[in-house]
């Protein structure tokens, strides 16, 4: 699966911003963007890449990092192989590249794991300025 992601850009805290992350999958039959769960992460400068939120395509569970629960919501529409990050009450610690994601598993202990995803797109910078 190709990814691709984009809407990132500077906003002030308390600000929203929707990212949106648009899938390849190919030609293959039977292989469409619905087979796979989603994910996005960031990586802020000089950290380690962190889980943001996943959705599974199995059970259309979501799950979310502690840190953005309550702010961020994911959603995905795969009739146009798109999965989005909705961004709100944005604060200057949510400044970080953001990547989006896609994985063949579908549980709750894989889809939280970084290295559970097979697929990336490259980032797109969010800018929280306070």
């Amino acid at each position: 699966v190709q990814l691709q992601a984009f809407g990132g850009g500077l906003v002030q805290a308390g600000g929203s911003l929707r990212l949106s992350c648009t899938a390849s999958v190919g030609t293959e039959i039977g292989r469409t963007f619905g087979i796979y769960s989603v994910g996005w992460s960031r990586q802020a400068p000089g950290k380690v890449r962190e889980f943001v939120a996943a959705k599974s395509y199995r059970s259309g569970d979501t799950w979310y990092a502690k840190a953005v629960k309550g702010r961020f919501t994911l959603s995905r529409d795969n009739a146009r192989n798109t999965v989005f990050l909705q961004m709100d009450s944005l604060k200057p610690e949510d400044t970080a590249l953001y990547y989006c994601a896609a994985s063949g598993y579908y549980s709750y202990s894989d889809l939280t794991s970084i290295g559970r995803y097979d697929d990336w797109g490259q980032g797109t910078l969010v800018t929280v300025s306070s």
